[in-house]
């Protein structure tokens, strides 16, 4: 049983939006919030072209419901004529819609109705390891966080359905994409770009298009939720930094099926990135659930001195080691951002047993971290 923690903070009874990635939860989520809502599916065929031909019939039907209970439409984004209506409902008969899809970006590139701001925007993430009562970091780093992915004995084979009917086929679909050799080329490219400064020509040379082909399908990731980008710290800096951004895949498991990574044990390098990028994974959630909407960047400066998350505007510095015995030589990047900028928290996160404190730095075992972060210790 998981115990999700998108629960729409500061919702109230307002229509909201939730997106997220294909397998996500977010219908599981929306039977177990709303058990009595008025509920329309429409990766249904018989619900689809009932709507799709007529959608003055939802209006209809909603307008017979006495009870007005709210309604879910899930998959939204397959009908956007549909918000039209949505609209006058919410204006003239005011029903709660619980809008779900995989993504806004059809709506958006079709110029469809957006409800102006009648409706919440909310996402749901990969499962994060507050919401699991007996979490396995290790099963966490090699299978993702993907519901079923994570509680697979056998997580390749799903991924690689996964790949390829969404990452692949219904994501090249929506974005139109035509070269299918160059876009499955940039997805294995971008994969090792994750967790990493993104250098679009060189990308662009390893698939053969342009930069600003690459910059495209890079967005086009971003606008369907299966990737962040990870800006830089720049404010007002004393040494010169890296501006160009990082980018992260939404999930571990993808990101470990593109490279390849086999089984990934404790200890090795490809821990160590897993690790970097499932601590991203939360922090990212943590700060859209909590509701505070917190900046996430990285900071590195031209001579090679790094952290890899800045919290805010620099309230929270936090380096990421895998290492068991954390040392003074890995608080080097914390100790020189702290020159720079007055920090609230200086956090190392770690694989250490125990919490320690060296000078005006905090050595935390991750699981310890992640205990704090989502009890509101870190940062509000």
């Amino acid at each position: 049983m998981y115990y999700r923690k998108q629960i729409f903070q500061g919702s109230g009874n307002e229509s909201l939006f939730l997106w997220g990635a294909r397998q996500t939860g977010k219908s599981t989520l929306l039977k177990e919030l709303f058990p009595e809502a008025l509920w329309f599916d429409l990766l249904l065929t018989d619900v689809f072209e009932r709507l799709q031909r007529n959608p003055a019939q939802l209006r209809e039907i909603i307008l017979a419901d006495s009870q007005k209970k709210p309604v879910i439409i899930d998959e939204i984004q397959r009908i956007p004529e549909l918000l039209n209506e949505i609209h006058w409902l919410i204006e003239n008969n005011r029903t709660r819609f619980i809008l779900s899809g995989s993504s806004p970006r059809k709506i958006l590139r079709s110029g469809s109705n957006l409800l102006g701001g009648r409706a919440l925007r909310y996402e749901l993430f990969p499962l994060i390891s507050q919401e699991m009562p007996d979490f396995d970091l290790l099963r966490a780093i090699n299978n993702g966080l993907l519901p079923r992915h994570y509680l697979s004995e056998n997580p390749q084979k799903l991924m690689s359905s996964y790949i390829g009917s969404y990452l692949k086929d219904e994501i090249m679909a929506e974005a139109k994409i035509r070269n299918i050799n160059s876009f499955s080329r940039f997805l294995d490219a971008a994969a090792f770009s994750n967790g990493e400064i993104v250098n679009y020509t060189n990308i662009s040379s390893d698939c053969g298009v342009s930069a600003n082909t690459v910059k495209e399908y890079f967005q086009i990731l971003e606008d369907t939720l299966t990737g962040h980008f990870l800006p830089s710290f720049q404010k007002k800096p004393k040494r010169r930094v890296i501006l160009a951004p990082k980018f992260y895949f939404f999930d571990i498991g993808v990101a470990n099926y593109l490279l390849k990574r086999g089984k990934i044990m404790q200890g090795s390098e490809a821990f160590g990135k897993a690790f970097e990028h499932f601590i991203y994974q939360e922090i990212y959630a943590h700060s859209s659930y909590s509701d505070l909407n917190y900046p996430i960047s990285y900071w590195r400066t031209a001579s090679q001195l790094e952290i890899d998350f800045v919290l805010g505007d620099h309230q929270v510095a936090i380096e990421v080691k895998a290492t068991e015995n954390a040392n003074p030589r890995h608080l080097s990047g914390l100790r020189h951002f702290a020159e720079e900028y007055p920090v609230k928290k200086l956090i190392l996160i770690s694989n250490d047993p125990f919490p320690r404190q060296i000078d005006n730095i905090l050595i935390l075992p991750w699981n310890i971290f992640l205990e704090k972060l989502w009890a509101g210790e870190l940062i509000n």
